[in-house]
Order: structure tokens, then sequence, then C-alpha cells
């Protein structure tokens, strides 16, 4: 009772002894990070076990254990953890002697001011605790002995694990549904410039229902990188509370530069940035493991309701649906999740990242595990060409424009670095804080949150491949220094040229990076009457179609930046604006553009068409040059691979649009361009020349003697269109997936002084050419001439149409006629 306090610092194990040891570990020269935890976890187990022997001597305690749980049975003491402790008893001691027992620990830690979460409990109670709460069971899962029987300890850890493996299937659905509540509440670490370490989503509370997922063995977390991860995570709370001398797990604004020092590195933003990826991983390692989760349970579910009503028939023979439904090329869905078609070789193919991807975004899939590594794998070995194919291009379009489902698609390609393969300069925007209250993004997810807020804008432009490549890019500068749309265009230049885009498409996307602030800037401060204002905004943008950019770019930036960045009065500013500009750049009616000379193959098919009076048709792996020898040309006057080509020619009849639509529709051929005009070869009546570019949805094209008779069928009228459609859907239904904008149908009036324009806006799917087709036919227009282009997902086509005596149709008739249109699509 007289011993010194100077005596007792000399001991390790007594109060004082153990204060000073703790702060010499703490402020010492010593290593950090994972040994610092480890030795301060066994300073500390040392100085509890002695006062737990020395108090159970006193006491005359029998049958007890000191058992450290939660985040100190795991050992992962940050500088100022609670510690988590456990008296474990038998019951068999005398009344009194565990509770004194129990005040010999926990008020030495409580002089120290030290944080106790403490219980007293029988291996049957801690049991019925863990089964009544939740976290006092997942805090049990990694329970650790300290002092005393160690026996008993080790009968409770069994009883625990076994009882969590039992009582798993009911158990994993409420920690998940807990998670996702936490979540809600803290939001997600990988985007928040004041982030909760622990309890914000991607944080190390998920990283610990991770290895509670792992102790039921019902599924496993994706192990690469997450251990690395969670100790940074780790490492920058325990500088947090070094700094800060508290225990707090939000990292403030003001302790940033501090902990960065800390930690040794160079800034702030460095320190978020590693925060981040360290988040992203906790968090992509999350969804992975939960969508298992959810799959071994539902095959659990399903098993007996199989055996007891099925037997041991196949789900194909008894009704149910089909086990791998084809989603695109070497793309299947199996389970809930897009995987790889079983003989699909990934190596020999370089596209199949992004079109996998692409079905998986379009069907509002993620991408299965195992398929993103293999993927990953065959990139690396083989990645795509400079500058790309068309169909890589269309694919990241179609990825891009999916909506909502973008996200995660994109976060698993670039959990396993195929993003920065893809495009080389994401990596410097790739977990990029924004130090702007506006801003609620990092950069990188900014730029994917414009793409999804773009797809939404499709509708609005006629280009919406330029639209959502230009929100993708369009802060892609903010990895360099200066100013960020300076830079940004000169890397926008590069990776469109890499994307494969051409001249014209390469300069129009530098103009929308470089100037995707002009509309706001200059709609918010500037005088919009001054005449000097608008010319001045008319002449940088040059054309209505990259002002129409432009404006769906603006809005879908703002959007994505946070709900202080856009509002109705911005919106009436803007458009204000842009109606200015409109005016300014209105040049009045353009004529239809001239249609090229027939080919000589063109010609001679025609010919034949109108000898026999029936189909003539010729199927090419490659387009067929112009008569000059040069190459096919896109658009814009750039080489374009064109993939596949039809031509067809047929004798002019009603309805032969949609029937021609209608069959390659029933082959499964996806239209990716198309052009129809009349010729009349040998005076003998006109002929229709189609000149379509397909490409398969999956499987092989079909064989040419085939399309020729289903054509012949088709305009004989007697192959049912409508019902073989109808019942290869019933059949075969489509995953309804994203729900893409709403189609779009106006009259392009001064396009053409010789028809009527009838334009068309739409998600592209399976029979939508065939079914414009009809709703044209069914309005008694004549389709003099069409436009057809697939842009990713998103379908832009153009009819030029005219009334029975080949006059363009009155105002009002056109409005009609679009607005019957519409209606057929919608």
């Amino acid at each position: 009772m007289t011993e010194s306090v100077d005596a007792k610092a000399n001991d390790g194990n007594a109060p004082a002894g153990y204060a000073a040891a703790r702060l010499a570990l703490l402020n010492g020269e010593g290593p950090s990070g994972p040994p610092r935890r480890k030795a301060l976890a066994a300073l500390t187990d040392a100085w509890l076990a002695d006062l737990a022997r020395s108090a159970a001597d006193r006491a005359g305690a029998q049958g007890w254990s000191l058992v450290a749980v939660g985040g100190y049975g795991r050992g992962e003491l940050s500088p100022r953890s609670d510690l988590d402790l456990l008296l474990l008893h038998d019951g068999s001691g005398r009344s009194g002697s565990v509770a004194t027992l129990a005040d010999g620990v926990w008020y030495p830690v409580w002089d120290l001011g030290v944080a106790l979460d403490h219980s007293v409990r029988t291996p049957a109670e801690a049991r019925k605790t863990a089964a009544e709460d939740l976290k006092v069971q997942l805090g049990l899962l990694d329970a650790r002995h300290l002092a005393g029987d160690a026996a008993l300890t080790a009968s409770l850890r069994t009883a625990v694990l076994a009882d969590w493996r039992n009582q798993a299937p009911k158990r994993l659905p409420a920690l998940h549904e807990l998670c996702q509540e936490r979540a809600e509440r803290h939001g997600e670490l990988s985007y928040l410039l004041e982030p909760d370490l622990k309890e914000a989503r991607g944080g190390l509370r998920d990283a610990t229902a991770l290895r509670a997922v792992a102790a039921s063995w019902l599924a496993d977390a994706p192990r690469e990188g997450l251990e690395d991860a969670r100790t940074r995570l780790l490492d920058a709370r325990d500088a947090l509370h070094l700094v800060t001398g508290r225990a707090t797990d939000r990292l403030a604004l003001q302790e940033q530069d501090q902990v960065a020092a800390a930690l040794g590195l160079l800034d702030a933003d460095a320190l978020l940035r590693q925060v981040y990826e360290a988040a992203r991983t906790v968090g992509y390692a999350f969804d992975v493991t939960w969508r298992e989760v959810g799959r071994v349970l539902r095959s659990r579910q399903m098993r007996p309701r199989r055996r007891g009503l099925l037997g041991r028939s196949r789900p194909e023979q008894s009704g149910g649906p089909l086990e791998r439904t084809p989603l695109a090329e070497g793309v299947v869905e199996h389970e809930g999740e897009a995987v790889l078609a079983r003989t699909v070789k990934p190596e020999r193919d370089p596209v199949l990242p992004l079109r996998a991807a692409a079905a998986a975004a379009e069907n509002g899939l993620p991408l299965s595990l195992h398929a993103v590594r293999r993927l990953s794998v065959a990139q690396a070995t083989r990645p795509l060409p400079v500058p790309w194919p068309a169909e890589a291009r269309e694919q990241l379009v179609t990825l891009l424009g999916a909506g909502e489902s973008t996200v995660q698609v994109w976060e698993a390609l670039e959990a396993e670095g195929m993003i920065t393969r893809l495009i080389p300069d994401w990596e410097r925007v790739r977990c990029r804080p924004q130090r702007n209250a506006v801003h609620i993004w990092t950069v990188d997810r900014h730029l994917i949150e414009c793409a999804v807020r773009a797809s939404r804008l499709t509708r609005r432009v006629g280009r919406p491949d330029l639209l959502l490549i230009g929100a993708l890019l369009h802060d892609i500068g903010k990895g360099w220094p200066g100013d960020h749309s300076e830079a940004g265009e000169i890397i926008a230049r590069d990776v469109a040229a890499r994307f494969g885009f051409g001249r014209a498409d390469v300069e129009t996307l530098a103009l929308l990076v470089r100037h995707h602030l002009l509309l706001i800037e200059t709609a918010t401060r500037r005088d919009l009457d001054d005449p000097a204002t608008v010319q001045s905004v008319a002449e940088t943008v040059r054309d209505a179609e990259t002002l129409e950019l432009l404006h769906a770019l603006t809005e879908a930036d703002a959007l994505a930046t946070g709900p202080a960045a856009w509002s109705a009065w911005r919106a009436s500013l803007v458009g204000d604006l842009v109606k200015r500009v409109s005016a300014v750049l209105a040049s009045g009616a353009v004529p239809e553009p001239a249609a090229p000379e027939p080919t000589a193959e063109e010609e001679r098919l025609a010919v034949e068409a109108a000898r026999t009076r029936g189909p003539v048709i010729a199927l090419h792996a490659h387009a067929e040059p112009d008569p000059d020898g040069a190459a096919p040309r896109a658009a814009d006057g750039e080489p374009e691979p064109v993939g596949v080509e039809l031509l067809l020619a047929v004798p002019d009849r009603p309805g032969l649009l949609a029937a021609a639509a209608g069959v390659l529709a029933l082959h499964r051929l996806t239209v990716r361009a198309a052009d129809l005009r009349a010729v009349d070869p040998i005076g003998d009546g006109p002929v229709t020349l189609l000149r379509w570019r397909v490409a398969a949805e999956y499987g092989s094209l079909p064989e040419a003697a085939r399309l020729r008779n289903d054509f012949a069928r088709a305009f004989a009228g007697s192959l049912d269109i409508e019902a073989r459609l109808a019942e290869r859907e019933s059949a075969y239904p489509r995953r309804r997936g994203v729900t893409p904008p709403p189609p779009r149908v106006t009259v392009a009036r001064g396009s053409s002084s010789a028809a009527t324009v009838i334009e068309v806006r739409a998600h592209d799917a399976p029979g939508l050419l065939h079914r414009i087709g009809r709703a044209l036919e069914s309005t008694g227009v004549n389709v003099r001439s069409a436009r057809i282009s697939t842009l990713g997902a998103n379908a832009v086509d153009a009819f030029y149409v005219t009334d029975t005596t080949g006059d363009p149709l009155p105002d009002v008739r056109a409005a009609e006629v679009a607005d019957e249109v519409e209606r057929a699509l919608r």
C-alpha cells in the first residue's frame, strides 16, 4: 500500500509503467504502421494479463479468462483505440469474486483515461447475447485469449464460430443491411473531402464485415490488394489519432496536411488519393463478395424446391429460366452476372473487354470477377491496336451511354487496371480529389457521372457518340498543371485519335473540351443583350451541331458536379444564350445531299433485280472501295472500317424498308449504318438500292442464300415478320436492363428543298428500323431516301419522305407523321 509512484513507474506492468512505455512507443523513433500496432497490442496484452492475474489472486477467482474482442482482438490498436474486453467465467466461482476480479482490471484502465468497452459473461450468456445482437457476434468472431483459462476462451471461440456458420443464411443478410444503412449515413469514403475512415462505405467497418463473411465459409472476398488497403486505412487512422490527440476517425480538412506529413506523404491531396484508392479496393471487394453471398443463398433456397418439385430434371426442361442467356458475342448472363461464354478465347479478341463491359452495362448487370480478371490478363497480353477499330469505339460509346449501370462496370474494369490501359491519361485523374465545395466527386468519378448524365440527353443531339466521349474527357486536363481546359484540349486530341475518330470529329471533341465552360460562364457573367457577346460564342462553336453538343455537355457537367452547380435560373440563362447563338448560326435551307453514283456492282445488282422482279443481294466481309479506289469513308471524310456489308437491290414497292429491316432483325443482324436510294437502271421502273453495314448480335452471319430467300418471302407477303419476331421474343426474352431515354422524332425543317426530313433519335434495339418503317408506311408517305446510323447504342436516323405526288409534306402533315412515328416507338 505504501509503494511509491516512482517504484511503480519502473514496473512495466503497473499503470504508470504501462503509461510511460505506451507513450514512448507512440512518440518514439521506431517503425509505425503494423509493427507499432502489434507492439502496442503486445504491451497492452502483458499489462492487462498481469492486472487480471493479480486481481484473480486477490479475489480467489476460479474458472475465468480475459478475452480481447473486436479491433483489439485483431491486434489493431491505434493510439486512441478503445479496449474491447470480455471477462469470461464458467459460473462456478464464489459470488462477488468475479466482480472483484472485474474491478481489478477495469479501474486501472479507467484511471489511465483509456476508453474501455467491457462485459462480464458466462459462455452461455455470451452466445445468447451474440444471437440477439449482431454487433456483439461480430466482435466475438475476433476473440483472442489474454489471461486465465485458455480452454474456456477456446471453447467459446469454437462455439461462436459454429453458431455463426450455422446461422449465416439469416445473419449475413442482416449484416449486409447494416452495412448499407451505415453507408447511407456516412457516404462513400472514396469521394468525401472529410471522410470517416471507419464508418464510410469502403472503410474499416466494411473490411471487418468481409472478414465475417469469410468466417461464415459461404463466400470469400477477393484477396488481391485487400490487406494492403486495410493497412493503409489503419495507418491513416493512427496518424490522425496522434495528430489530433483524440479518438476520431474523421479526416477533417484542417488536419490533412499534418496527417500527410506524419505518413511521409507530399501533401493532403496525396493523402486523400491514397485513402481513396484503398477505399475503392475495399469497396470493390465488398460488392463482389456480397454478390457471391447472394448467389450462394439463392442457390440454397432453390435446391430443395427443385429436388421436391422437379426431381432430377434440368431447369430449362421444367420451364425455368435458361442458365446462360446470350448478351453479345462471347458474353452471356449467368446467375445475375455478365460472364464470358464457355468457348470464348479472350486473348484472340482485343475488343472483347469493351464488348463485355457494354453488354453488362446495357443489361444492368455486374461483370463477374472471374470474367474481369480473364479479360484483364488478355488485355495485357493483346491490347487494342491504335487507332482502335470501329467496333471498339462503338462499344465504348455503348458502355458510356448505359446510364447508372455504367458506374459499377467501369469500377470493375478500373479495379483490375483495365481503364488505364485503354486510356493511359486516366491515371492522372484517377482518385484525384477536388477541393471545391461545389464538387461532390473525385475527378475521375465526376467524368463518369457526367457521362451518366449525358446519356439522358442523347436525344437532344445529332452525334450522341461525341457527347458521351466529350463528357468522359472534358476534365481530363485536371491531372496536369495550368488551365485544365487548355491541357485537356491537347489530351482530348490524342485520346480521340487513339479511339479512331476522324479528323473532323477529333476537332469537335477538342473544341468541346477546350470550351466546356464557355456557355455557363458567358450566360452568367456577360451581357447577353450585347451582340458582340453572342457573336463571339457563335464564332467559337462554329456550327449548330457543335452548339447543341456543347449545350448538352454544359448541362451534364453541371448536374454531375453537385446540386449547387445547376438550377432553373442557370438553365434558363444558358438556354437563352443558346437560342441567340442558334439564330446567328442559322443559314437557311440545306439541299438534300446528292446521292453518289451507283458503283459497278450496285448497277449490276439493280439491273438483275429489275429483270427478275425479285430481290438480289451481295454480302461482303469488307466494303467495296469507291469508284476512285479510295477506302470507305465515314461521315466526316475519314477512313472507316465498316465491317460486314450487305447490298440489296429490289424493285420498288410499298413497305420495302420495313420488310427488309424485319428480315435482318429475324436473323439477329444489328444495323450499324444504312443508305437507301432509288435508281432506274433500265428504264423499266425504279429499283431501290439498300447498302447496309451489319453485324451479328452473336454467333456467325447467316448464309446469303437464306437471307435472299427470306427477303423474297417478305416482299411477297408470305413471311409473317411480326409473328416470327413475337415468337422469338416469347421463346427467348431479352433482359430489360437499363431504361434508356425515350425516343424523339422531329421534323428537321429547312434540311431539304425536295423532301421532308423526319429525324428519329432512339435507343437501338432489335427490330427498331422495322418498327420505324412500319410506322412510316402506316402514315401513307413515300420514303425516297434514308440515312441510318447507329452510334454506340443510339440510333440517329433521317428519312427523306414525300407525299404520293412526290412533293414535300405541308408543315402540319409533317408534324402529324412525326408524332405517329414517335407514338409507335414508345
